[in-house]
């Protein structure tokens, strides 16, 4: 090994300065340049030679596309690394594969990323970062099993044969043969930078993405925190459980008395409905100490809902969102609004973190998750919606759209304009299995003629994701 292998970074960076970047005169459909530099290749410790093109995906973000190789001992290596930070919240995406043309699908799966395929019970774990299609991450691991076959063969005949069965039926699947299709593909990233390809237009179970907060371990597997810091909040918390058993087992009477009422830190009972209330937090951005503050908000003819907002000093993060409070219902509530005069868009809304909402006549669906809890206004919810695709989906300078699917995009968001102008008519659907959502009755207490509520059972499997089958009382 040569001695030299491993510099001093100092060297390093000198000496990339000294040589570097060449351009390689070839660029991407958006003119971006791709560049090479000298690096070091480690399986013989020669100069290979790594390319770099930094590219926009359309519908996702910036993207670092990277290929190694080395003349000397022949290793290629590609890789893709998100050019953006770690995104504020994770991100889960679902395809249904109901035929052949679902396979070409692109896909991101950055380094943190776990992909799914439930009817095969296969699962890809984290690994490096791959620009690629849902075909090529079957075909990736159909290489990988098939690598060790031949040892497997003399070795281990019978573990041999259930892999060669898995093998086979995800080629079957592949070539959507009969009775294999579909397919459920999750891909889940808790740093938030996978992305599954969306074609604009298709039917609202096809494709879905919903975001969530991390938890303190996904945390430490994006490298927000470490496992040490992990380790000393949960001995916080055990403490702190702790000394409230404590202070309860010495004070019963006390505990009883303020049983179901708001205690500050200084055990003062505050007015807890007219003031805004604050409380030390941590930031899900940075892990930071930070404060959120929130406010009960009683809304007529409805519920009585939390307002939440935080602010980290430290790393700039904020979010402000809606909870609903009080007994989770029996049943899920479905209220369809037909909006038919440009007043309608003024009616408040809240839309829940667990409500689906959708206009037919405008082709937009928006998944529960997706823009977390918000009570604003139906103009306020349509612009947020159409800021926020602007600014993360299309971009109509993005050359590398081809022209059908640009003209898509422009002829949806042209539809979704005209809506918040109020210059055409739709209908509003929102779906929620917590009943926790609403739409303003404009004409309350009597009936609107516009909308209509509609309870319903939920499934057995909304129950299991919502955590109610499990739930003891």
């Amino acid at each position: 090994m040569p001695e030299d292998m491993f510099k001093p970074v100092g060297e390093q960076a000198e000496e990339a300065e000294q040589v570097g970047v060449r351009l390689t005169g070839a660029e991407d459909a958006m003119g971006h340049p791709v560049q090479e530099i000298e690096s070091l290749c480690m399986n013989c410790g020669e100069d290979g030679t790594t390319r770099l093109l930094l590219t926009s995906i359309p519908y996702f973000r910036e993207v670092v596309i990277m290929s190694f190789e080395c003349p000397h001992c022949g290793l290629k290596n590609s890789e893709i690394q998100p050019a953006s930070q770690i995104q504020e919240l994770g991100s889960k995406y679902l395809l249904k594969i109901e035929q052949k043309e679902d396979f070409n699908r692109q896909v991101i799966k950055s380094e943190t990323a776990t992909c799914k395929f439930a009817e095969l019970d296969i699962e890809i774990p984290p690994k490096r970062g791959v620009l690629t299609t849902v075909e090529g991450l079957l075909e990736e691991m159909i290489e990988d099993l098939q690598s060790d076959q031949e040892l497997r063969k003399k070795q281990h005949p019978e573990l041999y044969t259930q892999i060669e069965q898995v093998i086979a039926k995800v080629k079957s699947c592949i070539n959507a043969e009969q009775g294999t299709l579909p397919l459920t593909f999750t891909l889940d990233d808790p740093a938030g930078n996978s992305w599954i390809e969306y074609k604009p237009g298709e039917p609202q179970h096809k494709w879905s993405h919903t975001q969530y907060p991390r938890t303190d371990e996904q945390n430490v597997l994006v490298g927000i925190i470490t496992q040490d810091q992990l380790e000393q909040r949960r001995r916080d918390r055990a403490q702190a459980a702790q000394k409230a058993r404590d202070t309860a087992e010495r004070n019963p009477s006390q505990a009883e008395t303020l049983k179901g009422k708001f205690v500050s830190d200084q055990t003062d009972i505050e007015n807890f409905n007219n003031e805004v209330q604050t409380f030390a937090a941590t930031c899900p951005s940075c892990g930071g100490a930070c404060d959120t503050h929130m406010k009960p908000v009683n809304i007529p003819h409805f519920k009585e809902v939390i307002i939440m907002s935080t602010v980290c000093d430290k790393c700039g993060y904020k979010s402000n969102e809606v909870k609903t409070g009080g007994a989770i219902p029996d049943k899920g509530r479905k209220i369809t609004l037909y909006c038919d005069d440009p007043s309608d868009l003024s009616r408040d809304i809240l839309k829940s973190e667990s409500c689906t909402l959708s206009c037919p006549e405008l082709h937009l669906d928006i998944q529960e998750g997706t823009l977390g809890g918000r009570f604003t206004t139906l103009e306020g919810l349509l612009r947020q919606v159409y800021e926020e695709l602007q600014a993360r989906v299309f971009t109509v300078s993005s050359d590398s759209m081809d022209d059908a699917t640009k003209q898509n995009w422009e002829k949806f968001f042209a539809n979704l304009q005209d809506a918040i102008d109020g210059k055409v008519k739709f209908t509003v659907v929102m779906t929620d299995p917590l009943a926790g959502s609403y739409i303003q009755n404009v004409y309350a207490p009597d009936a609107d003629p516009n909308m209509t509520i509609e309870d319903y059972e939920r499934t057995k499997e909304q129950n299991d994701e919502l955590g109610l089958s499990d739930m003891k009382v």
